[in-house]
């Protein structure tokens, strides 16, 4: 029987129970238990063996709540379908009568990460027995997502979504949800693919239930009420796409906006820029509005950031004066709230519709002189932070363990629990491996194995590094250990070095993975004191005097080479002669190494250079080919003259585009804490992928490269111009710290950044248009000088073209704000060309704003 699970064979298994009697399937059922869980630890369930174990379970286990702890394991997919009709065979044959309970215990396991499958299982079981779904969200999120992918394996033109959903029995139960769970609204916008990827069937799902509100299926005033009541609500912009999508579609008569008239004010008011402008759009229509409603929502309208909605905003109250001259002064006197608006094209507009109909607001003036030139104003910046105390207790190391294991890993600094692993084996392996088997066996899925698909990734490495711990092994072999430290290093070398053999894997990353792999080797050893890199600040900086100390604590004790390769090259640059003498008199290798590593002045500073690396095919399936961008800015590195770089810590050649993002990264600014440059040089392929690739995630490293030490260069510089364009909000938001942090420390370089951005947008790699929103915040938080000598930077390759970069004239209106702002006059080629220009474009406008606001000073 058991061999029939495993191998996938469900009509097989069950052929087997037909006619079993029930004390005989118990007797299995319990066998069945025990053998499950062995392999759950051992293997990978697949489908094919996931289905044959429901069918074993519901023709053996003797309850409801028993069955789901095995089949709602998100470790065991089913067959959807196919499984629930062999299930449903197999418990008519045995009178089972908890398959409904099963289906809603099952249904209360599913995850975000749940696959289609469970739901079609657990639909098929419900539909079967007359139940009613679930409708909790990860249930309705399961629903949608069998709505979007229904016909899996199926031949033929897809059945249209309408013909699905008309179809439902569920569809009743699972509607008024759409409008309720938090973040649906995203899945809610998907597109079927019908004859080709380049023509999809755009909004399949909303199209689909405006088709069956026009037919009378569902209620056309459910959904109207249901897309309003979630906009109101709220959620991601991203989210509420669907309801503003659902309601253009829908086409709301002038009737419909009027009985929900108080909904779409709040809406103009209150919500994001799409949704207020949908409700603006939709209030324009109505004919006999009441005009008192209009004016109180535009004093708040107009105070919005948003140029679109309160341009449009004034244009409807400028025709509302013409059309109520009895009130005309009333109105003006709204639209003159709109002289007070920051940009400055809605200020003169505001104030030149209030002139008309007869009210003179005094508009702030920008150009206005101030008493001095003004830099920033940013708090005193304040040194690294002490590291935390080292793990000197097995239960801490076994938490601390648990919290890195129990997620997917993000980055969070492994040096302290490296050390408290190393210190305490070498103490008490026996509790050590006792406290750590039980978090190992609960890790989270994605620490499971090596991901082949990231070349970073070094989960399989640590999850063993952390297993071998305090495991007897013989002298020889340890073979798998001694033959990854022999991988890294040459083989002619009278001293190890790092070996590359993968170019998307830095140098720094390498060095990393040596440790670890050191670490493996000689975790069991006895009287290890810990790592000698543990570093001593926050920012991964070592105290040259304490690795002196334990080194001392050696003894005759050779220590690691990697490990004293990394303590080293986290020892700042400046040590005194006192501290090298100490290291010297200790008489040993590594004491003579430390000495003449400080003397040397450590690991010098790299040559770096721009390089422009374009797209190319790898192979003959590239399916990513077509969405990379076409070239990318990056940056080389090489040793300066007289520097071997054995360890070529300070090469390296960009070769490819297309970089996964891994939080792994987020380690190599402490390995490297006084090299700045080359972490930036590292990462910045990874930042970039925020900006021309739309990823998220990857200026997360800045922050922590901003609280680093030594030069950026021009690979800081385009690091920060790549990430003040990424495409999310968060990324932006790193970055926007990334640049407060610097500046505070005088060490953010606004003009090579400000070129490096102007040469990324006049080259199409980053959109204007992102970058306005964080100068805009770090001029506020303090930071105008900073601001404007960046823009004043970029400015000029802007406004080369003869068509300036989309959000051009936003950096103008910006740079106009900073100038005025701080007093200072910096030259900006080619503003005088632009300014001189005829017209009256925004452009040519905002050009003379900036120019007249310099030849002020």
């Amino acid at each position: 029987m058991f061999d029939l699970v495993g191998n996938g064979s469900a009509e097989q298994v069950a052929e087997a129970l037909a006619g079993l009697p029930e004390p005989r399937r118990r007797e299995i059922g319990v066998g069945l238990t025990a053998w499950f869980k062995k392999r759950d630890r051992e293997t990978w369930w697949t489908s094919g063996p996931g289905t044959a174990l429901a069918v074993a379970v519901v023709g053996c286990l003797p309850t409801a709540a028993q069955a789901a702890a095995i089949l709602g394991r998100a470790s065991v997919p089913v067959d959807g379908t196919r499984a629930a009709r062999l299930v449903l065979a197999v418990a008519e044959d045995r009178g089972v009568t908890w398959l409904g309970d099963l289906a809603y215990r099952v249904a209360a396991r599913f995850s975000e990460r749940s696959w289609v499958d469970r739901w079609q299982f657990v639909a098929a079981l419900l539909q079967a027995q007359g139940s009613p779904p679930p409708t909790d969200d990860r249930s309705v999120q399961q629903w949608l997502t069998a709505v979007q992918f229904p016909d899996r394996g199926r031949r033929g033109a897809p059945t249209p979504v309408a013909d699905r959903l008309r179809d439902d029995p569920f569809l009743p139960a699972m509607l008024p949800r759409l409008f309720e769970v938090d973040g649906i609204g995203t899945q809610m916008m998907f597109d079927v693919h019908w004859k080709s990827w380049d023509e999809p069937k755009r909004h399949a799902l909303l199209t689909a239930l405006a088709q069956l509100a026009a037919e009378g299926v569902v209620d056309r005033a459910a959904l109207v009420d249901g897309a309003l009541g979630r906009l109101l609500r709220g959620d991601r912009p991203t989210a509420l796409r669907a309801f503003t999508t659902l309601l253009g579609l829908l086409s709301l008569s002038t009737a419909e906006v009027a009985a929900h008239a108080t909904d779409h004010l709040r809406l103009l008011t209150d919500a994001p820029a799409p949704v207020a402008t949908m409700a603006q759009k939709a209030l324009r229509q109505v004919p006999d509005l009441e005009l008192e409603s209009i004016l109180d929502a535009s004093r708040q309208v107009l105070t919005r950031p948003d140029r679109a909605l309160v341009r449009t905003q004034l244009t409807w109250l400028d025709k509302l004066a013409r059309q109520h001259p009895d009130r005309v002064t009333e109105i003006a006197e709204v639209i003159a709230l709109g002289a007070d608006h920051p940009a400055v094209e809605l200020r003169d507009r505001a104030t030149t519709l209030a002139a008309r109909h007869g009210v003179a607001p005094v508009s702030p003036d920008l150009g206005a002189a101030v008493t001095g030139p003004r830099g920033d104003d940013l708090p005193a910046p304040t040194p690294p932070a002490p590291a935390p105390e080292p793990i000197t207790d097995v239960d801490e190391l076994a938490e601390e363990v648990a919290a890195l294991l129990g997620t997917q890993y993000d980055g969070a600094s492994l040096d302290r629990i490296l050390d408290g692993l190393v210190r305490l084996t070498a103490t008490d392996a026996v509790r050590v491996r006792a406290a750590l088997d039980p978090v190992i066996e609960r890790r989270h899925w994605s620490w499971a194995n090596e991901h082949r698909y990231d070349p970073l990734c070094l989960c399989q490495v640590l999850v063993d590094v952390f297993t071998s711990a305090g495991v007897a092994q013989p002298a020889q072999p340890r073979s798998r250990w001694q033959a990854l430290l022999a991988a890294l290093r040459r083989s002619e070398a009278s001293t190890p070095e790092l070996v590359g053999t993968n170019p998307r894997v830095p140098p720094v990353h390498r060095l990393l993975r040596a440790r670890l792999v050191e670490i493996g080797a000689h975790v069991t050893d006895r009287g290890d004191t810990g790592l000698l890199a543990l570093p001593t600040s926050a920012n991964g900086t070592l105290d040259p005097m304490v690795l002196v100390e334990r080194l001392a604590a050696l003894g005759a004790r050779t220590p690691g080479h990697w490990d004293l390769t990394q303590a080293l090259l986290r020892l700042p640059t400046n040590a005194d002669e006192a501290v090298a003498g100490k290291a010297a008199a200790l008489g040993s290798p590594a004491g003579d190494r430390l000495a003449a590593w400080l003397r040397d002045g450590g690991l010098p500073q790299p040559v770096m250079r721009q390089s422009t690396l374009r797209r190319k095919r790898t192979g003959q399936y590239n399916f990513d080919h077509p969405y990379m961008p076409p070239e990318r800015l990056l940056v080389e590195l090489s040793p300066p003259d007289g520097h071997a770089d054995p360890d070529g810590l300070l090469t390296l050649h960009p070769s490819s585009i297309g970089v996964e993002h891994t939080g792994w990264v987020n380690l190599w600014p402490s390995l490297l804490p006084g090299h700045r440059g080359v972490v930036a040089a590292a990462v910045l392929p990874l930042v970039a992928n925020t900006a021309d690739l739309d990823q998220r995630d990857g200026t997360a490293v800045l922050p922590l490269l901003a609280e680093t030490t030594g030069p950026g260069g021009i690979a800081l510089d385009l690091a920060m111009a790549y990430g003040l364009g990424a495409r999310h909000a968060p990324d932006r938001v790193a970055t926007l710290d990334a640049l407060l942090t610097l500046a505070a420390a005088d060490q953010f370089d606004a003009v090579g950044t400000g070129a490096a951005l102007g040469a990324l947008a006049t080259g199409a790699r980053v959109k204007l248009s992102r970058v306005v929103e964080p100068l805009r915040d770090a001029a506020q938080a303090g930071a105008p000088s900073t601001v404007w000598r960046l823009l004043a930077a970029t400015l000029p390759a802007l406004l080369t073209p003869p068509t300036p970069p989309r959000g051009t004239i936003d950096m103008l209106t910006l740079a106009t704000e900073t100038a005025t702002t701080t007093g200072v006059r910096l030259d900006v080629p080619g503003l005088a060309e632009v300014a001189a220009r005829g017209g009256s474009s925004r452009l040519v406008t905002e050009a003379r704003r900036l120019h007249r606001a310099l030849q002020s000073r």
